[in-house]
């Protein structure tokens, strides 16, 4: 793809609503979105590279709502053949729908934020850019077996509506997700940023290999309760069920949701921004409305929910920018969700901390087994008197979304804590646990200043997930049962 491309995503977008009004008449409403992109991914198994994937392609996203209906479809053949075909189809779609009584009209003309600065190195990464950062992840490990991805994504959008308003911007991003393996322990490390120069894939295997290093010969413990330090890509598993389910607005008016806005839902160090600014993304969503950091969660106090035009309507407030595909039907979701705690305040435990068994220099008598920390988790680690140090959860499930209980399992790397030092590796466990509980008042013992940006397996979505010390963990069983 030419980098003078950048301009043909708004001229497509305009010849769809054009092609509407002329195929369904007057009366018809459309919005379209087209995306442009280059996505790529280089994935690593037995410590070498063994797929480079990259595509390169345009996609055209149409919603219309013609006499009373609503119908939503989209393509990749943007030739005007192609183009009014997806028309056509989707007119055809909406004809077979039922009425939508709901439907809550175009966005109008408003300006939207000023698109964030994005990489063009990162855009047009070559392949052996990214086989670099693996190879120095692979010769990190020390011979031990590796595996993950190295990714990179570019994306020009441009939104139009037959109301008169459009919207233009591009985004890039990298990430990176390593495992080592140990006598059948894992370790892993991962991050995303917004340039893929920021991805240190020699210091992510160190990270990863000592980890796996320090699981390996786990003991088993029996069940119960457990104070808990979760390190960030284990935080990364609750702000993705939290957005998912708690602050989703259609799910919120349905009452399937645990969100109460103006309700102390959460210990008061608890901060929650949706911020899909903060790194280079849209600044518009699906539907044209302008995206800016939203606040849910205000020390404690749950404000508000994500909302896109029809669930703003029902509940008798405005989008707040989280339309996307799909919407409609699953309901508009954070995918940027920054954690934070107050302001100046110190992770609880030594606030010199530096290492538990390998991050710097020795706090008190060097420990006999335990992963490399960073400095914030080493110093919430270190307040704890006996406890666990969880790296990870996975193949987490709903099981109550009104409390979002939700079960699943630790991995790469759980050890227990005493006297503030991690002693012994311990089996994988299984857990049942309300998160909004987890996070309750009175049950946030420290949370670490920094957060570590987190990768979804979507490219733009991430989670800004800082280390935290948790009061109780509710560990139902080993992993086997």
């Amino acid at each position: 793809m030419s980098h003078d491309a950048e301009r043909h995503p708004l001229d497509l977008a305009g010849r769809v609503v054009d092609l509407v009004h002329r195929l369904g008449g007057p009366g018809a409403e459309a919005e379209v979105v087209v995306t442009r992109s280059e996505l790529a991914l280089t994935r690593f198994a037995n410590s070498f590279v063994h797929q480079n994937v990259a595509e390169s392609g345009v996609g055209v996203r149409l919603r219309l709502h013609a006499d009373g209906r609503t119908a939503a479809g989209g393509g990749s053949v943007v030739t005007p053949d192609g183009l009014a075909a997806l028309v056509e189809r989707t007119l055809t779609a909406a004809r077979l729908c039922p009425p939508d009584p709901a439907w809550p009209g175009l966005a109008p003309p408003v300006s939207v934020p000023a698109a964030p600065v994005w990489d063009e190195a990162t855009a047009f990464a070559e392949p052996a850019e990214r086989a670099e950062r693996v190879r120095a992840f692979v010769a990190a490990v020390g011979g031990l077996e590796a595996a993950g991805y190295c990714r990179t994504a570019y994306r020009s959008a441009a939104f139009a509506n037959s109301a008169g308003h459009s919207a233009r911007g591009s985004t890039a991003e990298a990430a990176m997700d390593g495992i080592a393996r140990a006598g059948g322990a894992d370790g892993v490390a991962r991050l995303c940023a917004d340039r893929l120069a920021d991805l240190d894939g020699a210091a992510l295997g160190l990270r990863a290999a000592a980890k796996a290093r320090a699981a390996v010969d786990p003991v088993e413990l029996p069940p119960g309760r457990y104070e808990v330090v979760l390190e960030p890509a284990a935080v990364a598993d609750l702000l993705h069920n939290l957005a998912l389910w708690g602050f989703n607005g259609k799910r919120f008016a349905e009452r399937q949701s645990f969100a109460e806005p103006g309700v102390v839902q959460f210990d008061p160090a608890v901060t929650l921004v949706d911020d899909p600014l903060g790194g280079s993304g849209l600044p518009f969503d699906a539907e044209g409305a302008g995206r800016r950091a939203l606040t849910l969660v205000d020390a404690g106090t749950t404000v508000a929910v994500t909302h896109d035009r029809r669930s703003g309507a029902q509940a008798g407030a405005g989008s707040t920018g989280h339309a996307a595909p799909g919407a409609a039907t699953f309901g508009p979701t954070p995918g940027n969700l920054r954690l934070t705690g107050p302001a100046g305040v110190a992770a609880a435990g030594d606030p010199g901390a530096t290492r538990a068994a390998g991050a710097g220099p020795p706090v008190g008598p060097e420990p006999p087994v335990g992963p490399v920390l960073d400095a914030e988790t080493a110093a919430l680690v270190a307040g704890m008197d006996r406890g666990l140090l969880v790296s990870d959860l996975w193949y987490t499930r709903v099981l109550d979304t009104k409390r979002l209980v939700i079960t699943g399992l630790t991995r790469n790397g759980v050890w227990l804590v005493e006297g503030g030092v991690p002693v012994r590796a311990v089996r994988d466990f299984r857990f049942t646990e309300s998160y909004p509980r987890a996070l309750g008042p009175g049950a946030v013992l420290g949370i670490g200043r920094r957060p570590v940006r987190q990768p979804d397996r979507v490219d733009g979505v991430w989670w800004d997930a800082p280390a935290l010390r948790l009061a109780a963990w509710n560990f139902t069983g080993g992993a086997s049962g």
